[in-house]
């Protein structure tokens, strides 16, 4: 089961939306210069359907975007919410993913997503601001991924 530690409004981690930033705890990835390494550890409450239901009815339609930060030791409980999300809200709420995963797991659904973030944190060559980074994030349409990172560097 999934659990969050905690969550945010953000306006910088998906291009020209207001999201609903969700963190979610037990990360097994382990990169060195996490920004949240209280992450790494199953912390939190469970993200069930009826608390990220709560969350979206909180803020109503200041939020455009719904983010999981993080879910790679359970990619179907993240691919499961995300359709959760989209059939509850009929298309008026993006979802995201951002994975620390270098590659989306075998046989991964992404119908559920308009946005998906991957690779790990390698604190050399730093996040999605720059251009060194190996993070990519990415726009989904129609099942294809474009990659749309160098919005970051503007």
């Amino acid at each position: 089961m999934l659990r969050y530690a905690d969550y945010d409004i953000v306006f910088q981690e998906i291009p020209d939306e207001v999201t609903l930033a969700i963190n979610l705890s037990n990360c097994p990835n382990g990169c060195k210069g996490c920004h949240s390494p209280y992450l790494m550890g199953n912390v939190g409450e469970p993200l069930t359907e009826e608390s990220l239901s709560g969350l979206l009815d909180r803020y109503g339609k200041a939020v455009t975007c719904v983010c999981f930060m993080g879910g790679d030791a359970a990619p179907d409980e993240v691919g499961r919410l995300a359709e959760f999300l989209r059939c509850r809200s009929a298309a008026s709420v993006k979802v995201g993913w951002y994975s620390g995963r270098q590659d989306l797991p075998a046989g991964f659904d992404m119908r559920y997503f308009q946005y998906i973030k991957l690779g790990p944190y390698v604190e050399n060559l730093g996040g999605l601001k720059s251009e060194q980074t190996n993070q990519r994030l990415y726009r989904i349409d129609n099942g294809k991924m474009n990659d749309i990172t160098y919005r970051f560097w503007r």
